[in-house]
């Protein structure tokens, strides 16, 4: 069944992508989707028998020997618990749906066997990647999401600004990845080993050990772990490596619903909480997540709140709840990093599916600003919409009412600083979370229409086979907390998560549920505070933003400007490497290499081959007349060194 899981997507990508031309768009479609809705029955009978069953029931499945050189072997094998069975849920559900809508929105596309496999490619490397039970293996998904990822953006090569959005993503996540790298190593170098049961198990004889690194002397478990979380800022777009997500919106839309709701974002935050053992020997690494996710949450809803493309407004919406997740494992609370990763992919997947099924209707228009309107004329795709956004802010008994409410309780329950710190910036993102996730739905579907005539003669709902997914994704953000909170975050957390999680002190999320009411309320109070005001700025009086943006220029720049991140970059970074380039060109290959070199030695020996080509006439007597010169010359030396 686990072998099924995860090839079938490898398989139908290999045939549609080798053999799209022959089998044609629809033979591609019903292969791949077919495959990726056995993947999807198969992932949640797996949840079933591992997750819900009575005890622990881990698994391990053999594969193959992958690497042996000396006595380094890999094995290419799945390690089926709980936390992985989640994942199976999550990653295999959302591209389910995604490669079902994908077949209405890319109807018109000329290349729809390329694109449905690189979306099962892409699945195939998270799958790889959540099953992984060893180092290497998690790294191989990790480079295959990267690549697959690359190509999903780019995947309409001719634009130019979706190549550089590639490109950019590729780049920035390498930096990451480096960091990952150089944790797996320290890793081997260190345990002996790469994998997961060998390393976790010998971890607690690690932490009074440190390393010399960069010349000094450091925890060695604090600068692994550190290393580690490295690679999943850039995965998952944590501050400092989150600029590469808003661009992504650049790839078609059921890129964005697969890359920022289920899989390749979540990697990271699945790679920490998979190496729970590791973090929590590491309470400073752990200090240093929680302050980051914090920070990222912050930052990214401030800058959603004056997006005005609806697909970017949801990507900060997604690095802010990415933050949220992280902060919760910074604090301790894994069980509850990973509920709100499973209720985010279906509310945010909701959200990216209903953005584009409104684009769809509107003729590829994306700016809101050139929407309104629209909830009587696509009232389907108003009301999945609605049930998103309701799930994002927090609303009582939607799915993201139990996840993010839990994590905020368990910031305060944790009793420390960097605790402290998350629970004040959780509380304040949730309000702006709640105020630009309702003046989307506002700037979209109420006041009149700021469309074109074309436009607005053209609006139509989206076909059934992109709603359906809708009403599937919209039935998980409404019952999903509900249902499984108690499992995830509740009285059942310990015989639900078994071994694995792990927590080397008390669980925090025991403290959660005994935390004053204020706290409780506060979140909600929040939301209510968020929806009022977004209501009172785009129903009730819509010349008042334009009045805020006058009277505080400041703020509106750096939140519109992304807090100018970009263009600190492109100074630091981009604009210094092409001035290092240039004097590498200039100094180093013209005047140095080409200059000693082509232009140089090369030229001379030219020159010199002219003169004796010049030499070479064809007259007798003139090679008579040489002999002659030579033959006097070698006598007289001959005499004179004689004498």
């Amino acid at each position: 069944m686990y072998q099924a899981i995860v090839f079938l997507p490898l398989i139908a990508a290999l045939i549609a992508g080798l053999f799209g031309n022959r089998i044609g768009d629809r033979g591609s479609q019903i292969i791949t989707c077919g495959a990726l809705i056995i993947s999807a029955i198969l992932s949640w009978v797996a949840f079933f028998s591992v997750a819900l069953a009575h005890g622990d029931h881990a698994e391990h499945v053999q594969v193959l020997s992958w690497i042996v050189s000396g006595d380094f072997n890999i094995n290419w094998a799945f390690k089926i618990d709980t936390l992985t069975a989640v994942m199976l849920v999550v990653v295999n559900t959302v591209s389910c749906l995604v490669h079902i809508y994908s077949v209405g929105y890319m109807s018109h596309d000329p290349h729809i066997p390329r694109f449905m496999a690189y979306l099962s490619l892409f699945t195939f490397a998270m799958l790889m990647l959540v099953t992984s039970d060893n180092f290497v293996q998690m790294f191989f998904g990790w480079e295959g999401v990267g690549l697959a990822s690359y190509l999903l953006i780019g995947f309409w090569y001719k634009k130019p600004s979706a190549c550089a959005a590639a490109i950019k993503a590729f780049v920035v996540n390498r930096v990451g990845d480096f960091g990952f790298a150089l944790g797996i190593f320290a890793i081997f170098m260190t345990f002996g080993s790469a994998d997961f049961a060998v390393v976790f198990s010998d971890v607690a004889s690690y932490t009074d050990k440190s390393i010399h690194f960069l010349g000094m002397e450091l925890d060695l478990l604090t600068t692994i772990c550190i290393l580690l979380f490295i690679g999943a800022m850039g995965k998952s777009a944590q501050l400092g490596l989150h600029t590469w997500l808003p661009d992504a919106m650049e790839g078609p839309t059921p890129v964005s619903a697969l890359i920022h709701a289920a899989t390749m974002v979540t990697a990271g935050v699945f790679m920490v909480a998979r190496c729970s053992p590791l973090f929590e020997y590491a309470p400073g690494a752990l200090e240093f997540v929680c302050i980051i996710g914090a920070s990222t949450a912050f930052f990214a809803a401030t800058v959603g709140m004056s997006q005005f493309d609806i697909k970017r407004v949801i990507a900060y919406s997604t690095c802010s709840q990415l933050g949220y997740m992280f902060f919760a494992l910074g604090v301790g609370a894994y069980g509850a990093a990973i509920f709100h990763l499973f209720t985010h992919a279906f509310f945010k997947a909701l959200l990216f599916l209903g953005s584009g099924s409104v684009i769809h209707a509107s003729s590829d228009e994306q700016d809101m600003r050139n929407m309104g309107g629209l909830r009587k004329k696509i009232p389907v795709t108003f009301w999945m919409m609605t049930i998103g956004t309701l799930a994002l802010t927090g609303f009582p008994f939607f799915a993201g009412y139990y996840s993010k409410d839990m994590i905020i309780e368990s910031a305060f329950a944790a009793g420390t600083g960097v605790g402290q710190y998350a629970f004040g910036l959780g509380v304040v993102a949730a309000l702006m979370t709640s105020f630009y996730s309702w003046r989307l739905v506002f700037m979209t579907f109420f006041g009149e229409s700021r469309a074109s005539k074309h436009v607005q003669d053209h609006v139509h709902e989206s076909p059934q086979v992109m709603l359906v997914p809708l009403y599937v994704l919209a039935a998980g953000a409404l019952f999903a907390g509900y249902i499984f909170h108690n499992y995830f975050v509740g009285e059942h957390y310990e015989e639900f998560w078994g071994s694995a999680l792990f927590l080397a002190g008390e669980n925090v999320m025991e403290e959660a549920h005994h935390v004053p009411t204020w706290v409780v309320i506060s979140p909600f109070i929040a939301m209510v505070i968020g929806l009022a005001t977004a209501w009172y700025f785009y129903i009730k009086q819509p010349d008042m933003p334009g009045k805020f943006v006058k009277t505080f220029r400041f703020a509106h720049a750096l939140s519109y400007n992304k807090w100018y991140f970009d263009e600190l970059y492109d100074i630091l970074f981009v604009r210094s490497a092409m001035k290092l380039g240039m004097i590498f060109w200039k100094r180093g290959d013209e005047d140095t290499i080409d200059r000693f070199g082509p232009d140089g030695v090369s030229a001379l020996v030219v020159r010199v081959a002219d003169k004796f080509k010049q030499m070479q006439t064809g007259y007798l007597y003139h090679y008579a007349f040489a002999m002659l010169i030579g033959l006097s010359a070698f006598v007289s030396w001959f005499v004179l060194g004689g004498q």
